[in-house]
């Protein structure tokens, strides 16, 4: 199984994906936590539930054995390194990379596997997402995996929109799906 994230310290999407098909997703919020270190703690007591899923042996009960379906692959979207006009400033960047470094750590310490990074358009690409010029990339994957992934659903504000949460577990579950491209695409390449 792989785990997908689009790590952010704003709103954190999680999926695991088995064979190409979506197996759980989920978001983490963590914006009404301040500072660094509390947000890194939050996602902790994430990683470990999901370490609990999915790594041990205690998981009869929906049942999934650990032992029989562990998580053996982790993706995570990379984050920008590069300016782009109407983008993130040098101090967002860097406590993006920041708290993905942090994140990347507790990860491989608790599943004991390297992480892989994938950029967000290679990822689009591995899962042929095309995104049209002056559209926002983010929509048009939530649009994709509201066609394509039937275990995908999506909660919507009192206005009508998508809830923000919506699109980084839609980031999650591509990332997810990008993974496993390229987990098939290596299988190929030694056969």
């Amino acid at each position: 199984m792989i785990l997908g994230l689009d790590i952010s310290t704003s709103i954190t999407g999680i999926a695991v994906v088995a064979d190409g098909q979506l197996v759980y997703y989920d978001s983490i919020d963590l914006r009404k936590h301040t500072g660094m270190f509390k947000k890194a703690r939050e996602m902790k007591e994430k990683i470990m539930d999901l370490f609990e899923m999915y790594q041990c042996d205690n998981n009869f009960t929906i049942g999934i054995g650990a032992s029989e379906y562990p998580i053996e692959h982790i993706f995570i979207e990379q984050p920008f390194t590069f300016f782009k006009s109407g983008g993130s400033s040098a101090k967002t960047m860097a406590t993006l990379q920041r708290f993905n470094g942090i994140v990347s750590w507790m990860i491989y310490e608790l599943f004991e596997i390297e992480p892989q990074y994938v950029g967000a358009s290679q990822a689009r690409k591995l899962c042929g997402i095309k995104v049209p010029r002056g559209q926002k990339a983010k929509q048009v994957v939530l649009e994709h995996l509201l066609e394509t992934e039937k275990a995908f659903k999506i909660e919507h504000t009192v206005h009508g929109n998508p809830k923000p949460e919506s699109f980084d577990r839609a980031d999650a579950i591509i990332i997810a799906k990008a993974g496993n491209e390229i987990i098939q695409k290596n299988l190929d390449s030694r056969n």
